[in-house]
C-alpha cells in the first residue's frame, strides 16, 4: 500500500521536483528530497493542513512564495522526468523513508554549516549540502 494515493502524473510532477532540487546530490539526495514532498503530503499538521496530493505540496504557496523554489525558478523542474527519477519518486510514494529526511518536512541549503534548528524546528541531518529539519517532538504525529 503506497504512502499516500497518487496518479501517474504526481510520479512525473515529483520526479521533476526531486531533480531540480537534488540532482548535485546523487540518487539518495534525490530520495531525500522525496521524502520530504511525501512528508508534507501526509502531515496533518502545522503548515501542512491543508495539503493532501502530490500537486498541492509542489505548488503550495507560503508567505506569498512557492514553498519550492524550483517552482519559479527551476529551469530544471521544467524539463521532463526521465526514467530514474521516476522510478524513486515511486519508491518515496511507494516505501522508501531513510534518515536524516525519514520524519523531516523541510530542508534547504544554508551555504554553510546547518543550524541546530531552522524556524524552531530540530535538525535530524544533513545529506552533502541539504539540512533536514523535523518537527518539534508531540506536534505532527501524523508524520512519524
Amino acid at each position: 500500500m503506497p504512502r499516500v494515493k497518487y496518479r501517474d502524473s504526481d510520479i512525473a510532477l515529483m520526479a521533476r521536483m526531486m531533480r531540480a532540487e537534488a540532482e548535485g546530490e546523487g540518487r539518495l539526495g534525490m530520495l531525500f528530497v522525496g521524502n520530504v514532498i511525501v512528508n508534507r503530503a501526509k502531515a496533518d499538521c502545522l503548515d501542512f493542513k491543508d495539503v493532501r496530493t502530490i500537486n498541492d505540496v509542489i505548488y503550495q504557496v507560503q508567505g506569498g512564495n512557492y514553498s519550492f523554489e524550483a517552482v519559479q525558478k527551476g529551469n530544471l523542474f521544467y524539463n521532463r522526468a526521465r526514467s530514474i527519477e521516476k522510478k524513486l519518486a515511486k519508491q518515496n510514494l511507494n516505501y522508501w523513508r531513510q534518515h536524516p529526511a525519514k520524519y523531516a518536512l523541510w530542508y534547504f541549503n544554508p551555504y554553510a554549516p546547518c543550524p541546530p534548528t531552522w524556524y524552531g524546528q530540530p535538525i535530524a541531518g544533513q545529506y552533502k549540502n541539504h539540512c533536514y529539519y523535523e518537527p518539534v517532538g508531540g506536534t505532527c504525529d501524523s508524520v512519524y
